[in-house]
């Protein structure tokens, strides 16, 4: 699978066979990532982890889970404590029952991950994986990871097993919008008019077909800004140099722009001796 590595392993259970699997997240986020910097200097702002009780920096591994009751009672959990609860404990995708693909609505889902079979021969997972895919219908499972279980839908996606984890009902808020209450159905003509507009712009789904135009200009941005300078742009070398005060950042900005300014010039006038 490339450079994916594997997040989880475990078995799914379905009825008498057992089917092992490696568990990969499926997808992953080519957004442009921002770093939060000080107006004024650029200087990156730093968040401290800072205990309220001794007043010190905590690092991660000193850190733990709390909770709090409704009376002010906390209780601190460790990670030891969560992996000891039965649903953890076991590495088990237990299948529930299978149901039309169309009865899930989309709005449960939630996170996608591939399965890889993970056993000398891949038999179960073939017959798992062609059952769906030939029934048309979803497995719904229970699928638990990072201290959290989910109910999840289990299909076959070009003959790999894919989990989603949907959200529990009470999660999804309920959508209650007075303005929509006693609205005047449309009439006749307006729904075909409708109709005509939507057989005109028919076709069959291809995201290829789509671009992300945000991320695009927004990286063509920050291109030309790079390419021009000017005082947002902080040359790579200062930026290692952030612990100095800003008069002298100024300073070796500016030397940075007068050495580069004396490049480009000398390598023009070596242009027009040439010519």
């Amino acid at each position: 699978m490339g450079t994916m590595r594997s997040i989880w392993k475990g078995s799914i259970a379905f009825g008498l066979v057992n089917v092992p699997v490696k568990v990969y997240s499926a997808t992953e986020d080519h957004d442009i990532k921002f770093h939060q910097v000080h107006a004024k200097d650029g200087g990156r702002i730093k968040y401290n982890r800072v205990c309220s009780e001794c007043g010190n920096t905590v690092q991660f591994a000193d850190i733990d889970k709390a909770y709090d009751a409704e009376d002010g009672t906390r209780v601190v959990l460790t990670d030891e404590d969560f992996t000891k609860l039965p649903a953890a404990e076991k590495h088990e995708i237990p299948v529930l029952e299978f149901v039309a693909n169309e009865q899930i609505d989309p709005i449960l889902f939630e996170k996608s991950y591939f399965l890889e079979p993970d056993s000398a021969s891949p038999k179960a997972y073939v017959l798992l994986s062609t059952v769906l895919t030939e029934s048309d219908r979803t497995a719904l499972v229970h699928f638990t990871l990072r201290q959290k279980t989910r109910l999840a839908a289990l299909r076959a996606r070009d003959g790999v097993l894919v989990i989603q984890t949907l959200l529990w009902p009470d999660e999804v808020r309920a959508a209650e919008f007075p303005s929509l209450d006693g609205a005047e159905k449309p009439k006749p003509k307006e729904l075909k008019m409708a109709q005509t507009l939507v057989d005109s712009m028919a076709g069959d789904f291809d995201p290829t077909e789509f671009t992300d135009d945000y991320q695009l200009q927004l990286r063509e941005l920050l291109e030309n800004m790079i390419e021009s300078g000017g005082k947002k742009v902080i040359p790579a070398a200062e930026v290692e140099q952030g612990g100095e005060d800003a008069d002298v950042v100024d300073l070796v900005a500016a030397l940075q722009r007068s050495v580069d300014e004396a490049k480009s010039n000398a390598t023009k006038t070596k242009t027009r001796k040439r010519a």
